[in-house]
C-alpha cells in the first residue's frame, strides 16, 4: 500500500463520511445559557429554511440544548416528504415512508433516532422485510433472520453457496468495521488498515455491483441479491457500496418498521418537541432570499416581506435552489456551483394513491405489506427504463392494512403504487404546469397510472379497477410542487462512488454562516440518512461556536 497510490488520511475521511452517526452523546454538545434572554428579546440563534425530516432534526437539536430556532416551511404541514394528504371517504395517504429501522430501545418500538425524549410515535414491525416478484422467482425476505435468508437463497441456487455467504460476510463485515474504527478513536495503526480492517478497503472506491460480481455468477441471483436498489434510487453499477450495503444489512438484521399515524406522526412530534423548548414552526411561509453581506448570511426574506435574522441560516431546501435562487452573490460561488454541476440528481417518483371501496387485499389473501413486481432480472435495464420515463416494467405497491387496524377506514384498503421516474420526460410539461395548463400534462399521468393499474391487476391484485373509490397520482411535478425538490429529487443528489464521501457537498458551506442539511449534503438520501444529517449538521456548527 503505498503513498503514491492514495493517501491513508483521505482514504479513512471517505470512508468515515457520508455514513449515518452511529452514537450521539448529547452531553457532549454545549448548551445555551442566554435562552431566556435571547428568546425574551426575540432573537434567534438559528433560522432554518425548510421543515423536511433534514430541517426538522436539526431545529430539534438547536431547541433541546436551549438554543431558540426559527423553522420556516411553505407548505402548510411540516415534513417534507414525510407528509400525509387526504381525500373523501376517510383516506389518508403517505407520501413517501415505506420502511425505516433503528426504532427500538429496550423492546419498545418508539425510538426516533437521536431523540430519546420523544416517546409518542410507536413504530410497528413489517411481517417480511419486504416481497420480491422475478419471473421464476417469488421470494419473501424474512424479517431479523439473516441466516434463514441466506438458506432460502443457497436453495435456490445450490451453485452460488460460497458467493452467496461470501456477499453477507462483506455487508456484516463492513458495519463491524465502522464500528471498530470509531471505537478506536482515530488511533488505528495505519500500516496494517488492510488487514484489520479488511472489509472497509474492500469496499474502498467500488459501487455495489463491483462487490457482488466478486461472489456472485448466476445473473438472476445478480438481480435479486439486489432487489433494494430503488431504495436508493442507483442501480448497482453506480450505487456505494457503503450507501446500498449498510442500510440494507440494517434492514436484515432489525427488521423494519413503519409509523401509527403513517409519517407525518414523526413530523408532528419533532414539530412538537421544537415548540415545547421554546423554538418557533412557521408554515406558509416560503423563504425567498438568504440575506448575505460581505460573504456572510445573517438571515433570510420571506415571500410576504418579512426579514429574520439569527447567527446562522440552515438549508433544508435542496441544494440548487438554495444557491441559484436564494443568494444573489454568484461571483463568490464560482467555484461551488462548479462542483454542483458536476453532480447530478436523483431520480423522481411516480406514484399511484388509491383508496378501494372493499378491503380487497384480505378478499384476495395478499399478506404482505410491501412487494417489489419485477418483470424481468435486470436491474441496469429496469434503471434505464426508469430515466426514460417508462412504466409497466416493475413497480413497488404498498399494502399496510396488514400492518396495523384502523389504517384505512374500516372494510376498505388504501395501497400505493410506485415507480422510481426521471425529470426529462416531464421537463417539457413545467411551464404550462405552473402556469395552470395540465391539459397535455393530466393526459400523460393518467395513461401512466392506467398502466401501473393494470400490471398491478395481472400480477397481484385482481379486481383492482372495479374496487377503486378514490384515486390520485404524484409525478415528478408533484415533487417538485410540494417539496420544492429539483427536478423532484427523491433522494437529494445521486450516491454514487464519486459523490460520497468527502466528494458529497458538506453541510458547511462557502458562505460564512450558511449550512446544509438534508439528502443534498451529507450523508444522503432516505429517511436512515436525513435525520442524522440534521444532527450532523447542528453539531458542526456548535463545534465551531
Amino acid at each position: 500500500m503505498a503513498n503514491d497510490t492514495w493517501d491513508r488520511r483521505d482514504f479513512l475521511k471517505s470512508v468515515l463520511m457520508g455514513l449515518p452517526m452511529m452514537t450521539l452523546d448529547w452531553d457532549a454538545f454545549p448548551k445555551n445559557k442566554r435562552a431566556g434572554a435571547d428568546a425574551a428579546e426575540g432573537k434567534y440563534d438559528a433560522i432554518v429554511i425548510g421543515a423536511g425530516l433534514g430541517g426538522l432534526s436539526c431545529s430539534a437539536a438547536f431547541a433541546r440544548q436551549g438554543f431558540k430556532v426559527l423553522v420556516l416551511e411553505k407548505h402548510d404541514k411540516p415534513g417534507g416528504y414525510a407528509t400525509v394528504f387526504r381525500r373523501p371517504g376517510g383516506f389518508s395517504f403517505d407520501v413517501s415512508l415505506h420502511s425505516t429501522a433503528g426504532v427500538e430501545r429496550d423492546g419498545v418500538r418508539n425510538l426516533i433516532p437521536g431523540f430519546p425524549e420523544i416517546e409518542d410515535v410507536v413504530f410497528v414491525p413489517h411481517p417480511n422485510v419486504y416481497r420480491v416478484i422475478y419471473p421464476d422467482d417469488d421470494i419473501r425476505v424474512p424479517a431479523r433472520d439473516v441466516p434463514g435468508y441466506i438458506k432460502m437463497l443457497t436453495d435456490r441456487f445450490p451453485g452460488e453457496r460460497e458467493g452467496i455467504a461470501g456477499i453477507f460476510e462483506d455487508m456484516k463485515g463492513l458495519v463491524s468495521d465502522i464500528n471498530k474504527y470509531s471505537q478506536a478513536q482515530g488511533r488505528a495503526n495505519m500500516a496494517q488498515f488492510p488487514t484489520e480492517f479488511p472489509y472497509l478497503f474492500k469496499s474502498f472506491g467500488k459501487p455495489w455491483g463491483a462487490l457482488v460480481d466478486l461472489r456472485i455468477r448466476d445473473p438472476k441471483l445478480k438481480g435479486i441479491i439486489s432487489s433494494l436498489w430503488g431504495y436508493y434510487g442507483l442501480p448497482p453499477s453506480k450505487v456505494s457500496t457503503y450507501y446500498y450495503a449498510m442500510p440494507t444489512i440494517g434492514y436484515l438484521e432489525e427488521g423494519g418498521f413503519y409509523p401509527i399515524g403513517k409519517s407525518q406522526k414523526m413530523s408532528d412530534a419533532f414539530a412538537k418537541f421544537i415548540s415545547a423548548r421554546g423554538g418557533e414552526v412557521k408554515l406558509r411561509t416560503q423563504v425567498e432570499r438568504i440575506l448575505v453581506k460581505d460573504q456572510t448570511a445573517y438571515g433570510v426574506g420571506t415571500a410576504d416581506g418579512k426579514e429574520y435574522t439569527a447567527r446562522v441560516v440552515i438549508s433544508n431546501a435542496n441544494a440548487y435552489d438554495t444557491f441559484h435562487k436564494m443568494i444573489g452573490a454568484p461571483e463568490i460561488l464560482r467555484d461551488y456551483f462548479g462542483r454542483m454541476d458536476k453532480l447530478s440528481p436523483s431520480l423522481s417518483s411516480f406514484q399511484v394513491f388509491l383508496g378501494l371501496n372493499k378491503d380487497l387485499v384480505k378478499e384476495i389473501g395478499v399478506k404482505d405489506t410491501e412487494v417489489f413486481y419485477n418483470s424481468g432480472y435486470d436491474v441496469e435495464a429496469d434503471y434505464a427504463a426508469c430515466l426514460k420515463g417508462e412504466v409497466g416494467g416493475g413497480y413497488s405497491a404498498t399494502m399496510y392494512d396488514n400492518l396495523y387496524k384502523g389504517y384505512s377506514p374500516e372494510g376498505k384498503n388504501t395501497l400505493s403504487l410506485m415507480t422510481l421516474q426521471g425529470y426529462e420526460l416531464w421537463a417539457k410539461f413545467e411551464t404550462d404546469y405552473f402556469a395552470g395548463k395540465k391539459k397535455a400534462y393530466q393526459a400523460e399521468k393518467n395513461r401512466m397510472a392506467d398502466i401501473l393499474i393494470d400490471a398491478a391487476e395481472k400480477t397481484l391484485l385482481p379486481g383492482l379497477r372495479k374496487a377503486i373509490e378514490v384515486r390520485e397520482v404524484g409525478t415528478p411535478l408533484t415533487n417538485v410542487r410540494y417539496t420544492g425538490n429539483y427536478r423532484g429529487a427523491i433522494y437529494g443528489w445521486d450516491q454514487t462512488v464519486d459523490n460520497s464521501g468527502p466528494q458529497r457537498l458538506p453541510h458547511k458551506t462557502p458562505v460564512k454562516n450558511l449550512y446544509l442539511a438534508g439528502a443534498w449534503t451529507s450523508p444522503g438520501g432516505g429517511y436512515g440518512a436525513v435525520i442524522p444529517s440534521g444532527l450532523e449538521c447542528f453539531g458542526e456548527i456548535v463545534k465551531e461556536w
